[in-house]
């Protein structure tokens, strides 16, 4: 079409025509396409297309399918024209008949102003989100004891507040990688937002630009990396905020076993702006998540960064295990290099180091920060809940804090579990879970989520005689109840045993 040309009008009598799976046209977002050629090869079956034919599918794209990805995806041939909006009728407009069955429940979500912890978030999404959505955000590996043990360890440890200071005024303020925010959190990578709330990791991004935090963007999240940039972008504007005030947004990476991919991606996160890369390291494989396997996926899910496409096996649905197949599990201390390489002038923070051998690594090969994560326990169950590596951290390699920041996640639901971690040496908090519980009440529930957190921490510290966060130390803590679960080195403490090298008799 030519610059300046008119797109054609199309009626939705003539649209109402092609119908079948040969002759096969529908709308969404207002644009007309022929997907005759395309509905056998979607990804998804072609059973969802064939039932919007000559219909407006808008609805039912969005709910799985970023804006962005009809119009790259598809050549420009399939494009017929747009809707002419004096032909639409009630008829037309009103969505195809469903199977007949049992109805869905519904619950109706509680009020957002009646939540006033981090556990009425996750009751709300509990008995509000989709089945799916549920057991994909609340599923753990195996007996999920990791998952449990990250959250009461916390508990384990004792506060040893100090008096007669004067805590008026607090100041929570710190930096990551060298950029300024207002709180020691940040929006921890999370997968498939949209399942959660229709904008996703772009209504995330909006939350945490209002509340001066960073968001850590997944290679599977369910938008582009540029549409997401584009809503924080344009929400931090809304606030009055200028080009250079703008709250640092960091990239996650899994890298791909199409290495050629990765390189693409990365060329991506650099143009738009992301200020770090997150190499995720405990994922070599997806963890078996038996909750997200009980239920089946919709296989018209895509993440469009990685390409992955959700579907149903033998095994079960579990939306990680089969999305995760694309993950590379060669990757070595070498492949740093190639990072650095292909991200450069980016820093580089390794996400999922769990023991002290491997920090003491990670500062070897010198990169910008290491990340204490176990994936929430979705990874490895019976791995050490993350505060006790941090605790493991100080004990055996406590020349590290110097040389990098260290980030830490996973079962953090108090202001009282932040400062733990805070005194310990963590130099931010992720909040990974939450935030998706929160996203079900959009940007509105993430600010009231973590203004939540924050005010328990700044109550915290006024507890515990501290005004900012240069002033937190160990000496605030009472570690005695965990302490003899912290490893002392690499070697077994008494256990000497190798195994013996096997060679064939044949």
């Amino acid at each position: 079409m030519g610059a300046g040309q008119a797109e054609r009008l199309v009626s939705v009598d003539e649209i109402s025509r092609h119908r079948s799976l040969d002759d096969l046209w529908l709308v969404v977002d207002e644009v007309v396409y022929d997907l005759s050629q395309f509905a056998r090869q979607h990804p998804g079956g072609a059973g969802i297309i064939v039932k919007y034919a000559g219909r407006d599918a808008t609805a039912a794209y969005s709910e799985v399918h970023s804006p962005s990805l009809i119009k790259t995806e598809l050549p420009a041939s399939s494009r017929i024209g747009v809707l002419d909006r004096a032909t639409v009728t009630q008829e037309w407009a009103r969505p195809p008949p469903c199977a007949k069955g049992p109805p869905e429940k519904t619950v109706e979500k509680p009020q957002l102003e009646s939540l006033i912890n981090a556990r009425d978030f996750e009751l709300a999404a509990e008995t509000s989100f989709s089945p799916k959505a549920w057991a994909f955000v609340s599923s753990a590996a195996t007996d999920c004891l990791t998952k449990e043990r990250n959250g009461s360890a916390y508990n384990d440890i004792i506060l040893r507040p100090r008096v007669l200071r004067d805590v008026r005024n607090v100041d929570i303020s710190t930096t990551m990688l060298g950029h300024r925010i207002k709180a020691p959190i940040f929006c921890a990578p999370t997968s498939m937002g949209r399942i959660f709330h229709p904008e996703g990791e772009r209504e995330l991004g909006r939350g945490c630009q209002r509340m001066g935090i960073p968001q850590c963007v997944s290679t599977s999240c369910s938008y582009p990396l540029t549409e997401v940039m584009d809503a924080v972008e344009e929400e931090h504007k809304a606030v009055g905020g200028s080009n250079s005030s703008l709250i640092p947004v960091f990239f996650q990476l899994y890298v791909d076993k199409d290495r050629r991919k990765s390189e693409r991606l990365l060329q991506i996160v650099r143009k738009r702006g992301a200020k770090a890369v997150f190499l995720t390291i405990d994922a070599p494989v997806i963890g078996k998540r038996e909750a997200d396997e009980r239920v089946r996926s919709d296989e018209s899910l895509t993440a469009p960064m990685s390409g992955a496409q959700a579907k149903n096996d033998k095994k079960g649905g579990a939306l990680g295990r089969l999305m995760g197949s694309f993950i590379d599990a060669s990757l070595t201390w070498e492949d740093i290099s190639w990072l650095r390489k292909h991200a450069p002038g980016l820093p580089v923070v390794l996400k999922g180091v769990q023991t002290a051998m491997d920090a003491v690594k990670a500062m070897e090969v010198g990169v910008d920060a290491i990340y204490i994560t176990n994936h929430g326990g979705r990874s490895l169950d019976t791995a050490p809940a993350t505060i006790l590596v941090l605790l493991e951290l100080q004990k055996c390699c406590p020349q590290i804090f110097d040389k990098m920041e260290v980030y830490i996640d996973g079962g953090v639901t108090r202001g009282t579990d932040i400062f733990k971690a805070l005194c310990l040496g963590a130099r931010a908090v992720g909040l990974g879970r939450g935030m998706l519980f929160a996203l079900n009440y959009g940007k509105e529930g993430i600010e009231q989520f973590v203004n939540i957190l924050i005010d328990e921490l700044v109550t915290t510290m006024q507890m515990c005689g501290v005004t900012s966060l240069d002033q937190v130390h160990p000496g605030l803590l009472h570690t005695g109840a965990v302490d003899h679960l912290i490893p002392g080195g690499e070697e077994h403490p008494y256990a000497r045993w190798r195994p013996k090298s096997r060679s064939s008799k044949l």
